[in-house]
């Protein structure tokens, strides 16, 4: 056992004989593994952690991890315990040991950020391997359609992934990322992307050079879907055919409805709906998950509920990576950075269940997770967004209840890559109209948000003395990280989707040295024209969802462009600035545009009636072979049923519009992606 910081204090004054001031009031009792070392590679083992504060807490628990050979990683960040007879407990931190066999150090740091006081505990926990032969092994996982295949030792220099396919049926293989050799610890994967109760061949591959080595082939058989979980059933519009991008054979889809007691599944299927992998989180019937994107080797980033710093609420506290088994890899809250952006002069960011009701005007506090964690910045570094409510004078924003009004705006936060925020723009910060955002300019449809409504984070501040409902000004909804600007220039900045403003925005970010201003808004009203070669109506985006420069940067942008205002412009651009026309009507469409950001201009490349009108979310992506892919969410097909469409455009040489080439209509998701496989997502 080791003890750092304060504890470290108050045990050489104990062995001086002597208690002094500085005697540590944060102590460990307990740091507890749910089964003893050692344990094979693949063994989920809970961690407890009891302690004790003699200030008046709370106290919280962050753990590190660190393999054999590796430097300590950040795995669940500091979160509040529960307090019970004067004893703190942590909440349980479950760890499933998957990169080599060895001695791995782990580490909790129990911490009273009132007081500032912490202490450390470290203990060792032996890893064995899978592998005690020369032959490979697969074994199951919780998760009945992933595999966790481990093979012998391979030479150092060397690279070394796994291939697997259907025994029965000559399709092709799949393979996984290759990883580095590191030898004489064996290597060990998580096998995804099978079918249900069905066989496969596994077999690993050796690469030294050019020189590539298959091991010895071994069988795993998958288990059944489980069935305390709602699986759609999806139909096929349009199957796949000739002119379907053939390296894409793998949905990706995140549903939100899928029944009663399943609101929150990720599903990976084939072309034909067939189920290939799932994500499903069982706390309880209303858990919160939402896929935001997946990520290259097989891991998953997520938005979920969980206890954290705020007694007040669970929903969208926290965020997660997650591996193919649905392991958590790594998790911060809400909590945690509200603390750390506080220290960095975030005043915006105050712990919501920390101001008196009612709040007073200028109040402001940092309340949920929402829409969008993408982790493509440098170094490994990711980007979030989460919700600030700000309470500003009656009438504000042209509200008429006489009361100061409770406003939503957008925080995005640049975190590292150990998940500490090292940047943050605040959207009140750049209220003041001009080239920026204006408080004054409101939402273009007018939305609103309420105490348990759903589409809205958490209202934390409303209540007696505010005005009843908030205003859900911004209502971000994508992030996109731009490492080189359109003249080819380093300048990394943020791309950013406000959907109640009808903008797409570009934020002054410049790798972490940018002034947060916003450098243009694209969209109606916005600082762009619309070079309208179709003379439509109405050219623009509204409402749009998933906003990204395909081709890393290079374009075209990609837009799923949901269509509301224009829909239903009464209310929108066409009566309130006469920026647009006052009428409007049609489906979603899919959209593809190429910019010029000198002449300040928009052309588009694709602009296509997708045939169904998605009220909200979605997602747009332009494929490896020049066609595009959008998810058309949210679909009324009449009262009490919504659903989604997947579809695949293939784009009509000199128009802007395209043929459906794939359509697979499912329940209602958040956002949809086609790929090859769960090892190789969609860069954008």
């Amino acid at each position: 056992m080791k003890i750092t910081g304060t504890g470290l204090v108050c045990l050489i004054g104990l062995l001086a004989g002597m208690c002094v001031p500085a005697c540590a009031t944060v102590q460990i009792l307990s740091f507890t593994p749910s089964v003893k070392a050692p344990r094979v590679i693949g063994t989920p083992i809970t961690w407890t952690v009891t302690a004790t504060d003699s200030n008046t807490g709370p106290l919280t628990f962050q753990f590190n991890v660190a393999a054999p050979k590796h430097t300590r990683v950040m795995a669940r960040d500091f979160n509040v315990g529960t307090l019970s007879s004067g004893v703190w407990t942590s909440q349980p931190f479950v760890w499933v040991p998957l990169l080599v066999e060895g001695a791995y150090d782990i580490q909790v740091i129990a911490k009273d950020f009132t007081s500032g006081e912490s202490v450390t505990k470290t203990v060792m926990y032996t890893v064995n391997p899978l592998v005690t032969g020369s032959m490979p092994v697969a074994v199951a996982t919780a998760n009945p359609l992933v595999a966790l295949f481990s093979t012998p030792s391979c030479p150092a220099g060397s690279s070394i992934r796994v291939s697997f396919q259907q025994q029965s049926l000559a399709t092709p293989a799949t393979t996984t990322q290759y990883e580095a050799c590191h030898p004489p610890t064996t290597s060990t994967f998580e096998i995804a992307g099978m079918y249900p109760s069905t066989t496969y061949n596994m077999f690993a591959q050796t690469k030294t050079g050019s020189n590539v080595t298959n091991g010895p082939t071994i069988t795993f058989t998958t288990g059944a879907l489980p069935t305390n979980i709602t699986f759609p059933s999806a139909t096929v519009i349009v199957p796949a055919g000739s002119h379907t991008d053939k390296s894409d054979g793998m949905l990706l889809v995140n549903h939100i409805e899928t029944g009663i007691n399943v609101p929150y599944l990720s599903l990976a299927t084939d072309l034909k709906g067939q189920p290939m992998w799932y994500y499903y989180q069982a706390n309880n019937g209303t858990h919160f998950s939402l896929l935001t994107r997946p990520l290259g080797g097989g891991t998953m980033l997520t938005i979920e509920d969980g206890p954290s710093w705020n007694p007040q609420t669970q929903a969208q506290q926290t965020i997660r990576q997650i591996d193919l088994a649905g392991n958590i890899l790594r998790e911060t809250n809400i909590g945690i950075l509200q603390q750390e952006l506080l220290a960095m002069g975030a005043t915006d960011a105050q712990p919501c269940n920390t101001i008196t009701p009612p709040a007073p005007v200028g109040a402001a506090c940092l309340g949920a997770f929402h829409h969008d964690i993408i982790q493509s910045l440098p170094n490994g570094g990711a980007a979030v967004f989460v919700d600030i409510e700000k309470i500003y004078p009656p009438g504000t924003q042209g509200d008429t209840s006489t009361l100061p009004v409770d406003i939503v705006g957008d925080m995005i936060i640049v975190l590292n890559s150990s998940w500490q925020p090292v940047w943050y723009f605040d959207s009140f910060q750049h209220d003041g109209g001009g080239t920026q955002l204006d408080i004054n300019r409101a939402a273009v449809l007018g939305e609103t948000c309420v105490i348990g409504q759903a589409g809205c984070p958490p209202m934390l501040l409303l209540g007696s003395g505010i005005a009843t409902a908030a205003l859900d000004w911004l209502h971000g909804n994508s992030i996109y990280y731009w490492p080189t600007d359109s003249y080819g220039g380093a300048s990394g900045d943020i791309i950013w989707s406000s959907r109640h403003q009808d903008w797409i925005m570009k934020i002054d970010y410049n790798n972490g040295a940018g002034t947060g201003n916003l450098l243009w808004r694209m969209g109606p009203c916005g600082d762009f024209t619309f070079n309208n070669i179709n003379n439509d109506p109405w050219p623009w985006n509204s409402h749009q969802h998933e906003v990204a420069m395909e081709n890393n940067g290079a374009g075209p942008m990609t837009v799923f462009d949901n269509g509301n205002t224009r829909i239903s412009p009464a209310t929108g651009h066409g009566s309130s600035t006469g920026c647009m026309p006052g009428t409007g009507s049609g489906d979603s469409r899919g959209m593809g545009w190429t910019y010029d950001e000198k002449a300040l201009t928009v052309t588009p490349v694709l602009s296509d009636d997708l045939g169904v009108f998605s009220t909200a979310m979605g997602s747009a992506q332009l494929l490896s072979d020049g066609n595009y892919f959008f998810f058309a969410a949210i679909v009324l097909i009449n009262i009490g049923t919504v659903d989604s469409y997947s579809i695949e455009i293939l784009p009509t040489s000199g128009k802007t519009t395209g043929k459906q080439v794939l359509n697979v209509q499912d329940l209602e998701g958040y956002r949809g992606w086609v790929m090859p496989n769960l090892y190789s997502p969609p860069l954008t």
